[in-house]
């Protein structure tokens, strides 16, 4: 059983940092507004505008800014200002017990999967699957949707994927529970062969992308499969694949890819969830329980807080 954060009060500060890449400066500083009119007190990571490269700054930056979050008493959740690169640079030299003695709410989603895996699996602790604030809620466009999703985070109640909100497929029925594990494909994918390989026995595996082509798709779900994580998992959660579309005229079609490898590992799947780099995004708790039945098209996962 996951080690779920406390839920955040009106009043609380959240802890803002830039774990990857360089975030957008005019979108994160429009997102303050949405966590002002959530009752919330902001305070940013020291290195949250530097830039090295592709990079927010030097690995020893980003990683005192996450170090510091999670010790300041004052702030209790951390959020991530985008995604990017560069989060899998810093894993090894995280300090895990500090997170496991500090526990706090962890948000983010893309380049923050390698994060969200590590941390759960050195610590026990639930983190956040959901959109960021330099990369969606500070656009101009900003979905109201994805914006509501952050409610969870005040009360601890159960989320049922509202099924009015896409089109989803099923590609093997079955009815099916376990821990909700996962996020970006290319980022669970890039886990495979460190310490901290994604463990998916029994789980239910959430996987999206963004601007990989078929092929590129191919290359990590075969990795997966031979690597025994689609098999092992207990069902496929399949998010959005924004914009994987082939470059080249010899190609397969994306859904093609998933399906031959959703049908090898003969595992129940549904397809067409709004949780990825899409619009709206839908936010989920990682590590805590979850049942999807394919007759129904339901999913409901338990809440992430205490």
């Amino acid at each position: 059983m996951g080690v779920k954060p406390q839920r955040l009060k009106i009043g609380d500060t959240i802890g803002i940092i830039a774990p990857a890449s360089p975030p957008n400066q005019e979108n994160l500083l429009r997102s303050f507004a949405f966590l002002e009119e959530l009752g919330l007190k902001v305070k940013l990571g020291k290195h949250v505008y530097d830039q090295y490269g592709y990079l927010a700054g030097k690995d020893k930056d980003r990683l005192e800014d996450l170090h510091t979050m999670f010790l300041d008493s004052e702030v209790k959740a951390v959020i991530c200002a985008g995604g990017g690169y560069g989060t899998g640079r810093i894993a090894s030299q995280i300090d895990y017990k500090m997170i496991k003695n500090h526990p706090k709410i962890f948000w983010g989603y893309s380049d923050i999967t390698f994060l969200h895996t590590a941390i759960r699996q050195q610590t026990g602790l639930i983190t956040f699957h959901g959109p960021m604030l330099a990369s969606d809620i500070g656009k101009v466009d900003a979905d109201p949707v994805s914006k509501e999703y952050f409610k969870q985070l005040f009360e601890p109640a159960s989320i049922q994927y509202p099924n009015d909100l896409s089109q989803l497929e099923v590609l093997i029925d079955g009815k099916v529970g376990g821990e909700i594990t996962g996020g970006n494909l290319s980022l669970i994918a890039s886990t495979i062969g460190t310490a901290f390989e994604i463990d998916t026995k029994g789980k239910l595996l959430l996987i999206e992308d963004i601007n990989e082509e078929p092929r590129s798709i191919d290359r990590m779900l075969n990795q997966l499969y031979m690597a025994g994580k689609l098999s092992e998992a207990s069902g496929l959660i399949i998010g959005d694949f924004n914009n994987c579309v082939p470059e080249r005229e010899l190609s397969l079609e994306l859904d093609e890819v998933i399906s031959h490898y959703t049908y090898l590992a003969n595992i129940p799947a549904l397809k067409g969830f709004k949780f990825g780099h899409c619009s709206p995004h839908i936010s989920i708790p990682l590590g805590v329980h979850a049942e999807m039945d394919t007759s129904q098209k339901r999913l409901i996962i338990d809440s992430g807080v205490q």
